[in-house]
């Protein structure tokens, strides 16, 4: 018989139509299709697990997840095989051998994620657009001016380590407390040849920490949102982040703009998740 191997993968995924990343039973998850076409090309000793949890509609790019299989042949040939039976809203963009000890969640020490939203201010008498097929997928349409200066205001006051219990939930009494090591509002320019002409401004919101609650970055876009929009002030940002009240918070921003970007691990182990494939 084969002999098991633990493997880490690195996967992108469009999340539009899954229930989230872990497996549920009666809906589709980024997860189950993982395991799925995995069973389909080999044996698999346990679950899928991944760094980060993303919540139902969240996108990702740089994923990270491992899991221990049967496989007599090269890393490059599981990669390929494992694709093949994935749904076109997923991609496996690397597989490697993971390093011994290796958890993508328990071992990282930071992750990055990003939030896009499209402004649209509409000309004079005319009605702001309601939707836009172009973007809708991985964007928010906002259809008012937004103050970035404000916004990137308000998001220095989270960086450091505080008590984010106003901006999310912590699973089975963990603490609430993390430390955001980056967090800041860009314009960006659209990356695509069918958007360069796309009318109004692109803003992207990039936050690093080392861990995130539930919801607690789209919560904290939601915030920010506000502040861009004249409805709160930084000011009143630090005082809700201080308080430590889920109630003061906006409500969460739409999934759909929200993509797990990276995650990192230390050195000794970066070099195997995202350094050079060996077979």
């Amino acid at each position: 018989m084969t002999p098991l191997r633990t493997i880490c993968a690195l996967v992108a995924y469009d999340g539009t139509d899954f229930h989230g990343f872990q497996y549920q039973a009666n809906a589709p998850t980024v997860q189950g299709v993982l395991e799925a076409a995995l069973d389909r090309c080999c044996r698999r000793e346990g679950r899928v697990v991944g760094a980060g949890r993303t919540d139902a509609g969240v996108h990702a790019n740089g994923q990270v997840v491992s899991v221990s299989v049967s496989w007599a042949h090269t890393l490059t040939a599981l990669e390929r095989a494992w694709n093949v039976h994935l749904p076109a809203a997923v991609s496996i963009r690397s597989v490697r051998e993971a390093p011994v000890g290796f958890h993508p969640r328990f071992g990282a020490i930071s992750r990055t994620y990003r939030y896009t939203v499209q402004m649209y201010v509409a000309p004079s008498n005319f009605p702001a657009p309601k939707h836009s097929p172009l973007t809708d997928r991985y964007a928010l349409l906002v259809s008012q001016p937004l103050d970035l200066a404000a916004m990137n205001a308000a998001a220095e006051v989270l960086i450091g380590v505080h008590d984010f219990a106003t901006f999310g939930q912590a699973t089975h009494g963990e603490s609430t407390e993390r430390e955001v090591f980056a967090a800041q509002w860009q314009t960006s320019i659209n990356s695509l040849p069918a958007l360069d002409n796309f009318p109004g401004q692109r803003l992207v919101f990039t936050i690093t920490a080392n861990a995130f609650l539930r919801q607690m970055v789209r919560n904290i876009v939601g915030t920010l949102l506000m502040v861009g929009r004249g409805a709160m002030t930084p000011a009143e940002v630090a005082a809700i982040l201080t308080a430590r009240d889920r109630r003061l918070s906006a409500p969460p921003a739409p999934p759909q703009g929200l993509v797990l970007e990276s995650v990192t691990y230390p050195p000794a182990w970066e070099r195997w998740v995202h350094g050079e494939a060996s077979d």
